[in-house]
């Protein structure tokens, strides 16, 4: 965990100190690889190639889209729908309602605006992949850090997907067979999610091309949209006497009757596990590395347009992360948990087909979120390698043993959320779209002086000032044992 946050820190300020890339003319034309990433269900592994390219905000390569508008917005929406949507409740739970739609808001407003710089960016230097990007502007050392953030928030994103088959799957075997996930040891979350990862996904992250299996990331949407709609639903079926007495909930004991004073909405407030709130929002609206990808494949692409798909796809994302927030804390109050599935009780039938249906999204997006981070690892540390099905399969093992130790050993899936949306999520959102605007637009077009560029610094600088401040709380939460204490 150490690692993980000196790389974040030091690849947050590491941009400032690198050189800059003139603007010039390429001299001849440059292949570039589009990697997959999950989420889009378009094929993103094409080549294209750049012409030589000038100054200026005239984009200098021609991209022979294919997709539909409405499409595009599909797309993105689900490379921003995750696995965050499940702890926006208990987000919910420690900033009030008022307070959190408005936090939610700014997010969406924020990401919104960092899609702005990022397509600015790309319309300059006519490159639309993240981590060409990075190296335009900074160098083979800017490619390297883009790279590392990324696959630092994808092993993020694959532990949260991996911790949810721990502890919706023993729930669900237990339902079946009727027994008791807490009693048998073969239904341990940890034994399942060892045997899950060792016969699904890892023979699923051993084929050679991404092919139909990027297809399966547009069924977590599907999946989730079910499960607001089974939320939404609950809240009015359970009601506040049996939803808040956790015993009631779980099946064990006939509900409490009578006014549970805990049954009253908070409009604001503020304690100690805010520090986790706004990273897990953060953490619900990264998409940006799969902003440029699509923005290939559309059809008829301008700034403009592109910049239309990002506005529609973050619009609907912030009415379903709204909706699923408010009637999920308004079912279960100040006691949701961070992982909002564990709150229903597992007879439930239509609880256990929204588990079913959350279990198999996860289970095939991990290996789909795979792929880009191996791909890049193949491209940092064997760049000039052929093909190897040892350093394939050996490069896939190592990662989801990896990921395995960090699900095994972090207590609960708001540490993971918390973390990742404290480091990977503001260097993504905020810091590299403002220093890649701040290097690569050139001066004789917008000097620093001139407020577009001071609108970019200040958004690094408040990215800067997110990341300090959360990690400083959660750390300050961990030290004291608050974390552990207020946690579910």
């Amino acid at each position: 965990m150490t690692l993980l946050l000196g790389g974040s820190l030091f690849s947050s300020w590491i941009f400032f100190l690198l050189p800059i890339t003139p603007p010039g003319c390429l001299s001849s034309p440059v292949a570039l690889t589009f990697l997959p990433f999950p989420g889009s269900s378009s094929s993103l592994l094409s080549s294209v190639v750049l012409s030589p390219m000038c100054a200026g905000f005239a984009p200098c390569q021609q991209f022979e889209g294919k997709t539909s508008f409405g499409m595009s917005v599909f797309n993105l929406s689900n490379a921003i729908m995750g696995s965050g949507i499940l702890g926006l409740a208990y987000a919910m739970a420690h900033t009030g309602v008022i307070f959190f739609l408005a936090l939610l808001l700014c997010i969406a407003l924020l990401s919104s605006y960092s899609i702005h710089l990022l397509l600015t960016c790309a319309s300059v230097v006519g490159i639309r992949a993240y981590e060409q990007l990075g190296q335009r502007a900074f160098g083979p050392a800017g490619k390297v850090v883009v790279a590392v953030i990324i696959c630092l928030h994808n092993v993020g994103a694959m532990s949260s997907y991996l911790f949810i088959i721990k502890s919706e799957l023993p729930l669900v075997i237990g339902t079946f067979l009727h027994m008791d996930p807490e009693g048998d040891w073969f239904l341990k979350g940890n034994l399942l999610i060892v045997l899950v990862s060792m016969l699904i996904i890892l023979p699923l992250a051993l084929m050679k091309h991404l092919g139909y299996l990027g297809y399966t990331s547009s069924l977590s949407l599907t999946c989730m949209l079910f499960f607001l709609i089974s939320v939404i639903y609950k809240k009015f079926q359970l009601g506040c006497d049996v939803s808040h007495n956790h015993t009631a909930v779980e099946g064990e004991q006939p509900p409490v009757q009578g006014f549970n004073s805990s049954c009253e909405a908070k409009l604001f407030t503020v304690d100690s596990q805010m520090s986790y709130t706004v990273p897990i929002m953060a953490f619900a609206f990264v998409c940006h590395p799969e902003v440029l990808p699509i923005y290939t494949e559309l059809c008829r692409p301008s700034q403009r347009r592109m910049q239309a798909v990002a506005n529609m796809s973050i619009g609907a994302m912030f009415i379903m992360y709204g909706l699923t927030a408010t009637f999920g804390y308004l079912t279960f109050y100040s006691t949701v948990k961070a992982e909002m599935l564990e709150m229903y009780t597992q007879e439930d039938m239509l609880i256990l087909c929204v588990r079913l249906a959350v279990l198999l999204a996860v289970t095939l997006t991990v290996p789909v979120v795979l792929f880009p981070i191996r791909r890049a690892l193949q491209q940092l540390l064997f760049p000039s390698k052929a093909f190897s099905w040892p350093r394939h399969v050996a490069i896939a093992l190592i990662l989801l043993i990896l990921v395995n130790v960090l699900v095994i050993c972090v207590p609960t899936i708001r540490d993971i959320f918390g973390f990742i949306g404290s480091t990977s999520a503001p260097s993504l959102i905020f810091i590299l779209p403002s220093v890649f605007y701040l290097r690569i637009v050139p001066s004789e077009v917008e000097p620093l002086s001139s407020w577009p560029k001071i609108q970019a610094l200040c958004f690094g600088i408040l990215g800067v000032l997110f990341m300090a401040i959360s990690l400083g709380f959660m750390f300050a939460n961990w030290a004291t044992g608050q974390s552990r204490m207020s946690g579910h």
